[in-house]
């Protein structure tokens, strides 16, 4: 059946209405996830303080569109907050002492702040769709256009990381935007091209420091394409050389704006006194930390010294790691396996089986056409492109120490499912006969719908979605937490649970962004997970987020040095309670 441009376009806007629709519905009942605490005041103080003393490990512009509708709430901003006043002090945790004053403690509604603030977080995820839709009907057609939509728009990492004030899901759309208007740069070097390829990689790196790697896979992806490119090879790289620097002078220009308007009443004193007070504390070359702080000495090149310094942030806490708990283990240095064995309990098996029918139809082409495969990438050059973004991305990712999600693969995702789709797309049109394409079709449509079925079904609580190779979301937490199942999500549900059971008094170790106090009142006490059991008052009940139980219940790897095992004495008791898969309730008798 072929599908008309105006069915197919009826059918994006429904889908993406949808996509509005249960994201909306999904995080209202959210409480503050951990980074959210950072992320959000950060984007406040930018706008209307036009100073970037806050979260400078992450570029601005995420933050600057959650905030844009909080210019409309008549805010109280605790501008005589010790946090503010005094900086950062090189200690990163001051940023989220200072969330808690702006969101908890200065009179203003915490709910409608993050409420508003996860709005343009919603829409950029919107966009992220609609561009993908766009451009797998440029490469596909109509069907592949709205098989990459509907794998999208159902895609349990994306609608669970697309409500929340985060830098991920804008990190894809900015991998997607570069790589899109790069790949027609290459293709005609000419002034719009340029002019377009070079606003969308600032405006890319303005979203997330990992997208740096941008710059790697455009050099391979560029040698490929002179090598592959007729006539003198040389003649062919010099062609490019004049048009790559304007477009990163473009690139470059996009982020010194940027900064420059966020610093306007950052002094340079205060700047230079934070970078100097992290950056001599980190791994980074002394060479490079010199260098920066050389750079806001002076007014032209500060705006670019703040990016670097946030790059070298982002690259050192890349290096260094964190605690991560993963398949009942407790590192500081991370896992190699973890990335790819997250990316497959975290994806649907509906996908995995698209993926699997995508993977043997590309080597039965590859296969055939071997003796030709210079002719092949020519002939999919974006296909290869593609390839080759996922292979940088995730091989930077194993090899990296950072280890808290699979939230950190998502600008790798949108070329996967393009991927797979073109796959899925060019099997079905191989398929001759009528009763093998028949059966072809029905394990397709057999494969979305369990796609499709699985990911409704842990509706609203997206984030805590594992398929069912490991139990599904109730048994995710015995083999990842963090992002990837507890990120602080649902205190307001706590509440909610323990109004309805009428407890007055709970014990509480809590892992996210949101202020106990503000929706608990007096009804709670904090618990200090190193405590020992003999030290808990009988007769009472005890919350405890699935990050903090599971990292006093692992094993430690040898990289390990610290405590492991403190809340083993848990292990004698049931959860009474299991609060949006994040929260165990216990009662200790």
């Amino acid at each position: 059946m072929k599908l008309s441009n105006k069915l197919t376009n009826f059918i994006c806007i429904a889908v993406l209405s949808f996509v509005f629709i249960i994201s909306v519905l999904s995080m209202k009942d959210d409480s503050l996830t951990f980074d959210e605490l950072a992320h959000l005041p950060a984007g406040y103080s930018y706008l209307t303080q036009k100073d970037y003393r806050l979260n400078p490990e992450h570029p601005p512009l995420v933050k600057d569109f959650s905030a844009l509708p909080l210019l409309f709430l008549n805010l109280n901003f605790p501008k005589d907050s010790p946090n503010w006043q005094e900086g950062s002090r090189g200690l990163w945790w001051v940023q989220f002492d200072f969330g808690s004053d702006f969101l908890y403690r200065s009179g203003n509604d915490a709910d409608k702040i993050i409420f508003w603030g996860r709005i343009p977080m919603i829409i950029i995820l919107m966009i992220l769709g609609l561009f993908l839709f766009r451009w797998a009907k440029e490469l596909g057609g109509n069907k592949t256009a709205l098989l990459v939509l509907s794998i999208f728009a159902f895609s349990p990492a994306f609608i669970s990381n697309g409500r929340l004030v985060t830098t991920d899901v804008a990190a894809a759309l900015g991998a997607v935007l570069a790589t899109y208007y790069y790949l027609k740069f290459l293709k005609n070097p000419d002034k719009k091209n340029i002019i377009s390829a070079g606003l969308a990689l600032g405006i890319s790196l303005l979203f997330k420091f990992s997208l740096i790697l941008l710059f790697p896979f455009f050099a391979v992806i560029t040698m490929v394409f002179i090598i592959l490119k007729n006539g003198n090879k040389l003649n062919n790289l010099v062609k490019y050389i004049l048009p790559g620097l304007a477009l990163l002078i473009i690139a470059a220009g996009v982020i010194w704006l940027v900064y420059e308007y966020h610093m306007i009443n950052y002094p340079m004193e205060l700047q230079y006194k934070e970078a100097e007070a992290f950056l001599k504390t980190t791994t980074i070359p002394k060479a490079l930390v010199g260098l920066n702080l050389e750079m806001i000495k002076n007014s032209i090149t500060r705006p670019l010294a703040q990016y670097a310094e946030g790059l070298l942030m982002a690259t050192n806490r890349t290096a260094t790691g964190n605690t991560t708990y993963f398949f009942g283990k407790i590192s500081a240095q991370g896992f190699k396996t973890y990335f790819p064995a997250v990316y497959f309990i975290k994806t649907p098996l509906g996908f995995h089986l698209l993926t699997l029918i995508a993977l043997l139809s590309g080597f039965a082409l590859l296969i055939k056409r071997i003796s030709k495969i210079k002719e092949l990438i020519k002939n999919r050059f974006v296909e290869f492109s593609m390839i080759i973004f996922i292979s940088i991305y995730w091989i930077t990712s194993i090899t990296g120490s950072l280890n808290i999600g699979v939230r950190h693969l998502l600008p790798s995702l949108p070329f996967i499912f393009i991927l797979v789709c073109l796959g899925i797309n060019n099997w079905l049109e191989n398929i001759k006969k009528a009763p093998f394409k028949k059966a072809a079709l029905v394990l397709v449509l057999f494969s979305i719908i369990w796609y499709i079925s699985s990911s409704l079904m842990v509706f609203p609580h997206f984030l805590t979605y594992f398929n069912e190779t490991v139990g599904g979301p109730k048994n995710g937490y015995k083999y990842v937490v963090d992002s990837n199942l507890d990120w602080g999500q649902d205190l307001k549900r706590l509440k909610n649970w323990m109004e309805k059971k009428g407890i007055n008094k709970i014990y509480i170790d809590y892992f996210g962004g949101a202020d106990l106090s503000y929706y608990l009142s007096n009804k709670y006490e904090r618990w200090d997970s190193k405590n020992s059991a003999e030290n808990f008052p009988k007769g009472n009940y005890l919350a405890v987020s699935a990050n903090q139980l599971q990292g006093g219940r692992g094993i430690a790897a040898p990289d390990y040095d610290q405590p492991t095992d403190y809340y083993a004495w848990l292990n004698q008791y049931n959860p009474l309670a299991f609060i949006g898969n994040s929260i165990f309730v216990y009662y200790i008798k």
